[in-house]
């Protein structure tokens, strides 16, 4: 029943994925787009941390964490996003609603587990205009548009070496499109002018890690991890077109297709740093865990010479993030509140963007339930999360926004042996 009810739920909403517009912040102009969160809601909701796992959840941030599967776990989850975004004298409030992720992980032997699904990996999704003067007087307007995004499809396989030490892989084929266009218009001016480029991408990438968990007085949980993304080399295929329009109806008076093959342009390598990732937790099994993470990226080294700006740099990136979870008692059978998941956290992110000379930071703090469904291991969890990127100042502008989560998770159990014949 549960696998139907996945598979009903893939049909439905698998198309949306590549259809939808992740994100609407102005900064998704820049790179490849923002980077979308790649863990489940238990994970996001203790700040981001991808150290922790267990029997009956699946851990997409951490390949390693595939070990300790015990039953078929199915996982989806979507979000919804509010946004007030605001700059030195104006102010918006805007929101958007995405699947986050479809996927599905079981145990292949003792010690050993497999999973494979698809998520966003980046997402574009804007929509801004300024206007100028001419030395003459008259008003210029500029609307900046872009939308599309990049998709990951993956396959991650863990395995405990020794007793307490599991090592796991994840390989990623990304793919996907991204859109921008510029149009500009004149005042007095009959016909306008537009710019419309377009990078269809693809390319591979690995996560790798290592976790070691012993433990301590036959009671407590030490939790390390170690968790390496390599350098993601995107290929890029590129097409840009220029043209006029008229004013009156829109409609495009010449258009003509630049020759990118003169500029090589027309098939380009984005670079996207290889980025590592520290853990560090304590915890007693199934009551409470508490852990902080600090993950590095060398985002100088970034590359996209096809979107290369003029006010934009890009520095070495770095992440602090802390969370945990709280379980009154696992085991109640009377309490149905004393079997929920209390988790939280927080985290802050130097992105490594920089824009007119100002970094653009994000921080935020998480909190969410998992709630149990039933008598068996399937749960239902919630997240919520607060949080602001941006600032005001060198005309641009701050985000301040409100997430909420929902994820699924199912359990089943693959491969059982019958009893009677």
């Amino acid at each position: 029943m549960i696998k139907k009810i996945l598979i009903a739920f893939f049909c439905v909403t698998a198309h949306g994925l590549f259809a939808q517009n992740g994100t609407i912040s102005p900064y998704s102009s820049f790179g490849i787009g923002d980077y979308r969160d790649n863990g489940t809601v238990d994970n996001q909701m203790m700040g981001g941390i991808s150290m922790y796992g267990d029997s009956i959840h699946i851990n997409l941030s951490n390949p390693a964490a595939y070990s300790k599967l015990r039953l078929t776990a199915y996982t989806a989850g979507l979000s919804h996003k509010e946004y007030r975004l605001k700059d030195w004298e104006n102010e918006q409030n805007t929101s958007v609603t995405n699947l986050d992720y479809l996927s599905i992980g079981f145990p292949l032997a003792e010690n050993l587990g497999f999973g494979f699904g698809l998520m966003p990996y980046s997402s574009v999704g804007y929509s801004l205009s300024d206007t100028s003067l001419t030395p003459g007087g008259s008003e210029v307007t500029n609307f900046f548009d872009g939308g599309g995004g990049v998709n990951q499809l993956y396959a991650s396989i863990g395995y405990e070496l020794i007793r307490n030490l599991s090592i796991g892989v994840t390989a990623n084929f990304n793919f996907g499109t991204l859109e921008y266009e510029r149009v500009q218009s004149v005042e007095g001016v009959q016909f306008g002018t537009l710019d419309t480029r377009e990078s269809r991408i693809n390319g591979y990438d690995f996560n790798y890690a290592l976790n070691y968990t012993p433990t301590i007085k036959d009671k407590y949980t030490l939790y390390t991890s170690v968790l390496v993304n390599t350098q993601g080399n995107l290929v890029s295929k590129n097409t840009q077109t220029l043209g006029s329009f008229s004013i009156a109806n829109g409609n495009n008076i010449e258009v003509v297709d630049v020759d990118l093959d003169a500029s090589n342009l027309r098939n380009t390598e984005i670079k996207v740093p290889t980025r590592t990732t520290l853990g560090l937790g304590f915890g007693e099994n199934k009551k409470w865990f508490l852990g902080a993470e600090y993950s590095f990226q060398q985002m100088s080294n970034f590359e996209n010479s096809f979107l290369a700006l003029d006010n934009v740099t890009y520095n070495d990136a770095n992440t602090y993030a802390f969370g945990g979870y709280w379980i009154p008692d696992y085991r109640s059978l009377s309490g149905y509140y004393k079997r929920i998941t209390y988790r939280a956290g927080l985290r802050y992110d130097v992105t490594g963007l920089t824009v007119n000379n100002k970094e653009i930071n994000n921080f935020g703090i998480t909190f969410g339930l998992g709630l149990p469904l039933g008598a068996n291991f399937s749960n239902l969890n919630l997240g919520f999360e607060l949080g602001r990127r941006g600032t005001t100042d060198a005309n641009l502008i701050e985000e301040s926004y409100f997430k909420i989560n929902v994820g699924l998770s199912l359990n089943d159990k693959w491969f059982m042996k019958k009893r009677i014949n």
